[in-house]
């Protein structure tokens, strides 16, 4: 891809490094193939602005982008893009996505568990149980095996086009490693989860109600000032309706909002309970209701799906299609994990949903982008519209397309968050 970055006047011009920098310069993207902005009022101003055949929302072609600090400023045709920008960036004619929000990961663990996803390849069943491995690995790794990690993954799923991601806690189980673990996520991202409702641990086994004690008392003492959002695994050999309600309630009582794992080994409350809630997501949903589409349908909460996970467990894909028919708000996330989805690919989630769920690619895009950032109730990211933050990925390839046409391929050109090209 050419580009060229120069000053009005002529003169080569670096560009900003960090956001300091950028926050005095004025950036100028144009030559944009395609341009995915999630805009649907675009939809209704630009003629022939939408592919109907794909459903991506807000298509501009051959277009520009300018920005102006960690913001956009203008979007819109390349032959009326404003003059006199600081620096000018020629895309040639490849296309450009926001970044994706990946609203459903956990990237804080010890150890792995590949013996047991061979296993699962060889016919042994998914189970919740599974996640207790990793609590021993986890506690038993020291903080700086815990940080190493999590930054390696990190630095993964930037390479992946990921520019706003979540991370929970969940695989320490007692106080002390809880803490550390949303202390970790903290540092790499404000959207850090609580997640002592996990699985209960080995010892209590048998104390289920006496773990949620533990959890909505000293445990949330020690994680609440380092986390937004808390959470709990509403599902059969996890954690039933009422106590994934206490622990939800807790967390509400000292500020953090809830999110819910819901209906992913079958039917269950989980959906129920995070609409009753008013979570800002409930995420799997892969066995539902008809009442649980109607629910989400009527409501805020989002529907996140994760078909990393059933990749890797050989269970059923949710049928995304059925929701979005109802009317539901669909994301899409990784669920990055050791043991159920040990991926950190939005663009493989984005070709999983096209093939295995019944979405097109334009709705798939926007699920991975303008989904997520509503499953984190968030409105500055997500969209390509003057005013929202500067999270853009070009892609190697003249169309949003290619992430399902061209699976497993990096298709990851050139990247900025807030308005600081990423390398």
């Amino acid at each position: 891809m050419a580009d060229v970055i120069a000053e009005h006047d002529g003169d080569q011009l670096a560009a900003p490094a960090t956001a300091a920098d950028a926050a005095e310069r004025t950036l100028l993207i144009t030559g944009i193939g395609e341009l995915v902005t999630n805009d649907a009022t675009l939809d209704a101003t630009v003629p022939k602005g939408r592919s109907d055949a794909d459903g991506a929302v807000g298509v501009l072609r051959d277009a520009a982008v300018l920005i102006e600090g960690e913001c956009i400023a203008w979007v819109g045709p390349a032959h009326r893009a404003p003059e006199g920008a600081d620096a000018v960036v020629d895309a040639d004619g490849a296309a450009m996505i926001p970044g994706f929000v990946d609203s459903h990961t956990h990237l804080v663990f010890g150890g792995d568990r590949s013996a047991e996803f061979a296993a699962r390849m060889s016919g042994h069943r998914y189970e919740a149980g599974g996640i207790r491995s990793t609590v021993a690995a986890t506690r038993a790794a020291g903080e700086e095996v815990l940080r190493t990690s999590l930054r390696r993954l990190v630095d993964e799923l930037r390479a992946q086009g990921t520019t706003t991601f979540e991370v929970k806690s969940g695989y320490g189980l007692d106080a002390a490693t809880e803490a550390i673990s949303v202390r970790l996520a903290r540092e790499v991202t404000p959207e850090v989860t609580f997640l002592g409702a996990h699985v209960v641990p080995p010892e209590f086994e048998g104390r289920a109600d006496e773990y949620v004690d533990l959890v909505c008392g000293e445990m949330l003492d020690a994680c609440a000032p380092h986390a937004r959002w808390i959470d709990a695994f509403c599902e059969t050999g996890a954690f039933t309706v009422e106590q994934s309600r206490r622990v939800l309630e807790a967390g509400s009582m000292r500020g953090l909002m809830p999110r819910v794992h819901g209906n992913q080994l079958g039917a269950g409350g989980g959906v129920a309970l995070a609409v009753e809630l008013s979570a800002a997501s409930v995420d799997h949903c892969t066995f539902l209701s008809d009442a649980d589409v109607a629910a989400l349908a009527g409501s805020e909460t989002v529907a996140t799906l994760l078909p990393g996970v059933e990749f890797s467990t050989k269970q059923p894909y949710p049928d995304a299609r059925r929701l979005l028919d109802a009317g539901v708000t669909v994301a899409l996330a990784s669920d990055c994990n050791p043991g159920s989805s040990f991926t950190s690919s939005m663009p493989l989630m984005v070709a999983l949903a096209v093939r295995e769920m019944g979405m097109t690619t334009g709705e798939a895009v926007w699920a991975a982008t303008a989904g997520g950032a509503r499953a984190l109730r968030r409105d500055d990211i997500g969209v390509i519209a003057p005013g929202r933050r500067a999270d853009l990925v070009v892609l190697r390839g003249p169309s949003h397309a290619y992430l399902a046409y061209r699976p497993g391929v990096p298709l990851i050109e050139r990247m900025w968050m807030g308005g600081v090209e990423h390398c």
